[in-house]
């Protein structure tokens, strides 16, 4: 220690945690720095700008002595955790001289604001206290706190919560995303990485360290136990080594006992968040043979206490299968707590509990620790080498090339080993070009690669399964299989095959090429995604487009309908070729068949308050990523009407009804949230289109204008602007249909515009949402359907009930209406811009 430490409330004027108080991020920052300056046994390191520009920390705290030789506890770190070639003897001198890693997060969801006002007051315990507990800590483990994973919805929420205090609406949530595109999805993005703050993350735990433990802490409802802490209850996904889930429940007992030692009551765990969860960082780093766990805090409102009375307790209401069906003592939930006031400072003090507990354990059987790091890494490299499977391959011939390239460099970022075959090969009969990428399973992260790779299907058994027989609710999506939302070829092998190959250090994205010289024009692959990026980059440049509406032949090159063609300056041509990849092919002669010019469509996106929409917020960001030109759309301008005056299409991203209209947000939150609270916001922050919106939406469409619904809100297109088709869907139980975040098989009708380079048969993400069938009229052939399910087999991975009532049905179609058209897009084709493979068909529909 370099002199005196000082203490939070000395800094920021108040005990953290304290009524009606929230320390800002910046400040926060600011309290980190100067601890740096104050003390020798801590590390303040700036991953980078956040999604807004604030500043993303990495802090370390650990013994002077740790922190001096920090860089060779990293590499011992990462050998124990890549242990191919060490001998036991090798390892065990590593676990002798190595110190535990553990990682902690604080407030990745902004409004569960406890964990970040907490890490100030740990990190200042951790420093100061000279007692045989925290030096143990400080010699034996090196402590990575990433104390705000989202410090742009920190610094709104504090702001919001500061605007409104004092008033009926303190403590009332942010009525908008607290972050700028994902809110609380930020969350689901560890195995995409789109965020640049899940991509700091992943670089923290998945490449630079690989810590033994890592532990995110968030909040809950309030009306139910006071503390989750680990482990998860079942189901577990399968692909993780035993020793995690063994290890989840020994860190989880420790916590729980000190938390019981210091006097807290109601905490519980084993209960509630299930072992088989979404792939966000405390769920996805099990398959990195980290144990990945989090804590889940009873949520006061913001800074504000909240009065709970006795009676409103209750368990978790799901029945026995989620460990908690009622509110009385169990031996996972031996002390309940009695009701009353709970407050931010409860939160503080039983979060920094159960971080302690975590630091302690780690740094009292520090060897065990490092031993279990090193046994399950070798014990699924050894899974791997027995097969089943023995690798994946992904074929260098792919109907996106360019996707397939970023599904590589997100497993990268994963820390992912992946080879390159520089010769052609044969694997399992099958021949593959040069340049296809290797993933064998020999490799520590076996059961990441299973699970991102392999086909994946939910569980449906007693721990699925109410009493009654109505499934349960899987905590999030029943898969989250990368290649298969992405739409690229992933060929699983079974036995050993032999290539020449090198190893993939990094990757850099391909630049495209002008093949050949023209007078007469440039074509450019539909196929493409990233085509479409190009596309409106040449747009920008004021450059004419056409686009063919038959196939071209090219050279040998066989071009499906939908095929770009470019005339114009080459130097534009070069440009978007460098920053997209796309290749622009030289027309030896004028081409024949029916084409037209591409206009590009003036897109309104819906945008609404009740705390946003997070579908609206991705959908925000992938158009910004092909740099499509659009213009968020309220309310208010939605009621004046005269749409087609500034637009020619309007997206209204998945939404339930009552939430796009305003009307029924109360009684939609009695039906289908009956435990939560109802949404309280000040009156400028509820919203609603109305019936004069409505109205205004049906003009739209009547007068020429594309409205483009997705997912949920297709039933708002169905029902309130009176389209001659029907959700069959709706209304059915779970028991009759159910298909929580799943990928089904879909038939394209890619000679339709809007299906224009999509493959015929194609993976569609499907989360309990429409489908469609077209009823009887006049008008028939005003419905155009693109895409349609199968008769049969139409799981691929997740989980389906039901599946005779999807079998043949439209998954999208077109509707005119008057001038204009509404199309439905049932599934999620842009969900959490992670659904690549049917980006197309949401980008067909904004140019003409």
């Amino acid at each position: 220690m370099l002199g005196k430490v000082t203490p939070p409330e000395e800094f920021f004027g108040f005990k953290l945690g304290s009524d009606g108080k929230i320390a800002r991020w910046d400040k926060i920052v600011e309290y980190f720095r100067l601890l740096e300056r104050q003390s020798d046994e801590i590390k303040v390191i700036d991953m980078g700008p956040s999604t807004e520009g604030n500043p993303f920390l990495l802090v370390i705290i650990s013994s002077a002595k740790n922190l001096m030789n920090l860089e060779r506890f990293r590499e011992i770190n990462l050998r124990l955790s890549d242990p191919r070639g060490l001998s036991g003897e090798e390892a065990e001198r590593l676990i002798n001289e190595g110190r535990a890693i553990i990682c902690q997060s604080m407030s990745l969801h902004a409004t569960e604001i406890g964990g970040t006002q907490m890490a100030p007051e740990l990190a200042y315990d951790l420093l100061t206290r000279m007692d045989e507990e925290a030096v143990r800590i400080r010699e034996n483990v090196i402590f990575l706190m990433v104390p705000c994973f989202n410090p742009d919805g920190q610094i709104m929420v504090t702001n919001w919560y500061y605007k409104w205090f004092g008033t009926e609406y303190e403590g009332c949530d942010l009525p908008w995303l607290y972050h700028k595109y994902v809110g609380h999805d930020n969350n689901r993005d560890a195995f995409m990485t789109n965020m640049v703050e899940s991509r700091y993350m992943a670089q923290i735990l998945f490449r630079d360290w690989i810590p033994q433990a890592y532990q995110d802490h968030h909040h809950m409802g309030s009306y139910g136990a006071r503390l989750y802490v680990a482990p998860y209850c079942e189901p577990i996904h399968p692909h993780a080594d035993p020793l995690i889930w063994r290890e989840h429940s020994w860190f989880g007992a420790h916590m729980a006992l000190k938390l019981e030692e210091a006097g807290k009551s109601g905490i519980i765990n084993g209960a509630q968040f299930l072992g088989w969860g979404h792939l966000g960082f405390h769920w996805i780093g099990n398959y990195h043979n980290i144990a990945s766990m989090l804590t889940e805090s009873a949520s006061a409102k913001l800074a504000t206490p909240i009065y709970i009375h006795p009676s409103q307790l209750k368990g978790d209401g799901r029945g026995p299968i989620r460990g908690f069906p009622h509110y009385k003592p169990q031996t996972n939930f031996p002390n309940p707590w009695p009701g009353g006031w709970w407050r931010l400072r409860d939160i503080v003090e039983q979060q920094k509990i159960a971080s302690w507990a975590l630091l302690d354990l780690a740094a009292r059987h520090r060897e065990t620790v490092l031993r279990n790091a090193y046994l399950k890494a070798k014990r699924q490299v050894e899974r791997g080498i027995k097969g089943g499977p023995y690798a994946y391959i992904v074929p260098v011939d792919q109907h996106d090339p360019l996707t397939a390239e970023k599904l590589i460099e997100k497993l990268l970022i994963q820390g992912v080993e992946i080879k390159r075959a520089k010769e052609d090969f044969i694997a399992e009969g099958r021949l593959y070009g040069r340049g296809s990428y290797i993933i064998t399973l020999d490799q520590p992260k076996m059961g990441l690669i299973r699970t991102l790779l392999g086909r994946t299907l939910y569980p449906d058994d007693a721990w699925t399964r109410e009493a009654d027989g109505s499934p349960s609710r899987p905590q999030d999506t029943a898969s989250d299989t990368m290649a298969e939302y992405m739409g690229v070829r992933v060929d699983e092998i079974q036995e050993p095959f032999k290539a020449v190959v090198e190893q993939v250090k990094g990757h850099e994205r391909a630049k495209g090429r002008i093949l050949g010289e023209s007078n007469i024009g440039y074509v450019f692959d539909p196929r493409l995604n990233d085509s479409f990026k190009a596309l409106n980059l040449l747009l920008d440049r004021g450059l004419r487009i056409e686009r063919f509406d038959e196939a071209l032949g090219l050279d040998g090159l066989s071009l499906p309908p939908g095929a770009f063609m470019v005339n114009g300056d080459t130097t534009a041509l070069k440009e978007a070729a460098n920053i997209t990849g796309v290749d622009f092919m030289a027309l030896r002669d004028e081409p024949r068949g029916r084409r037209h010019e591409v206009k590009r469509l003036r897109v309104g996106l819906y945008q609404r308050y009740w705390g946003g929409n997070m579908d609206e917020g991705w959908t925000r960001w992938l158009l910004e990523q092909f740099c499509f030109p659009y213009k968020g759309l309220k309310d208010e301008e939605v009621r004046k009407g005269q749409l087609n005056d500034v637009y020619d299409a309007i997206i209204i991203p998945d939404d339930a009804t009552p939430f796009i209209t305003g009307i029924g947000v109360e009684e939609w939150m009695r039906e289908h949230r009956p435990d939560w609270p109802q949404p309280f916001y000040p009156p400028e922050y509820r919203g609603g289109i109305g019936e004069e919106g409505v109205k205004a939406l049906n003009d739209f469409v009547e007068n020429g204008g594309a409205l483009i619904t997705l997912g949920g809100a297709c039933d708002f297109a169905i029902e309130r602007l009176g389209l001659n088709v029907r959700n069959p869907l709706r209304g059915l139980k779970p028991k009759e249909f159910f298909c929580p975040g799943s990928t089904l098989k879909a038939y394209v009708d890619n000679s339709h515009p809007l299906g224009y380079g999509m493959p015929e048969k194609t993976l569609v993400f499907f989360w309990n949402n429409p489908a469609f069938e077209i009823t009887p009229s006049r008008m028939n052939e005003l419905v155009e359907v693109v895409v349609r399910y199968p008769e049969r087999d139409i799981l691929q991975s997740g989980w389906l009930i039901g599946e005779e009532r999807i079998s043949k049905r439209i998954g999208m179609l077109v509707a005119r209406k008057g001038k204009g058209r509404v199309v439905l897009i049932g599934f999620r084709p842009q969900h959490r811009c992670q659904t690549h493979g049917t980006f197309k068909l949401l980008f067909n529909a904004l140019i003409s």
